[in-house]
């Protein structure tokens, strides 16, 4: 099924979100706790309808109503942060979520990140399942968090489907939903993801997620750690083109 044209549904993209100074670079790697508190609150006074990843998937390919100003919460990468500031934030509204977490590191640290980055803390395998339990919906973000285009056929498969299996043993139910780390993928990525038998795959590309093609190449709107309430109610209204 086509995906509708409208309203336009928005896919937030967040990493990490706490309390830093302020960062020289990978400004889209961070979110302030308070900005953050703030776009929750601007989403309850305004009327927005934050729903979860498979009430989206089912609006936009499976022909369920999408009632304007519905936007989707999603978190890359599984930081330990996450519990400790975004997930109590979300709670006070009663907002769903789903984080994507990278198989293979699960309580360790994001080790991907370069020497002169800081390598935050990820949520441990016992916190997930916790988290599970109090309402937070996970993802996959592969094994081992690596550009899966760069990466044999063979070690792509890997990446999709073991990543699947590992986090489905850890929380013991159904692993639905990929997301490509940095974004990055290929035709065979794609193609390995829905074969796997993900609901969804996310991608890095801006714009609405109405202008999918395909339930496997879904674009999200990042949240940086410049967005004032403006800069977000601008993407939230206006920035609906793909690009990327």
């Amino acid at each position: 099924m086509t995906p509708p044209t409208t309203p336009p549904l928005s896919i937030l993209m967040y990493h990490q979100v706490g309390v830093f100074a302020r960062p020289d670079a990978h400004r889209a790697a961070y979110c302030h706790i308070r900005r953050f508190r703030d776009q929750l609150a601007y989403f309850k006074r305004f009327g927005y309808h934050v729903i979860s990843l498979a009430q989206a998937h089912d609006a936009l390919f499976k022909g369920q109503p999408l009632q304007p100003r519905s936007v989707v919460l999603t978190f890359d990468d599984g930081y330990e942060n996450f519990r400790e500031h975004a997930w109590p934030a979300l709670q006070e509204h009663g907002y769903p979520a789903t984080v994507f977490l990278v198989s293979n590191l699960l309580g360790k640290t994001a080790q991907w990140l370069t020497n002169d980055h800081p390598q935050p803390a990820l949520m441990s395998a016992q916190t997930v399942r916790q988290l599970s339990r109090e309402g937070v919906n996970f993802g996959s973000h592969a094994v081992s968090h690596q550009r899966l285009s760069t990466l044999s056929d063979a070690q792509i498969r890997a990446e999709v489907f073991d990543s699947k299996a590992q986090l489905e043993d850890v929380l013991g139910q159904a692993v639905p939903d990929f997301c490509y780390p940095y974004g990055d993928y290929n035709t065979l990525a794609r193609d390995l993801v829905q074969e796997a038998g993900y609901r969804t795959g996310l991608t890095c590309i801006r714009g609405a997620a109405n202008t999918a093609d395909n339930a496997f190449e879904i674009p999200r709107k990042a949240i940086s750690y410049g967005d004032n309430l403006i800069g977000v109610a601008w993407k939230l209204h206006f920035k609906h083109a793909r690009k990327g």
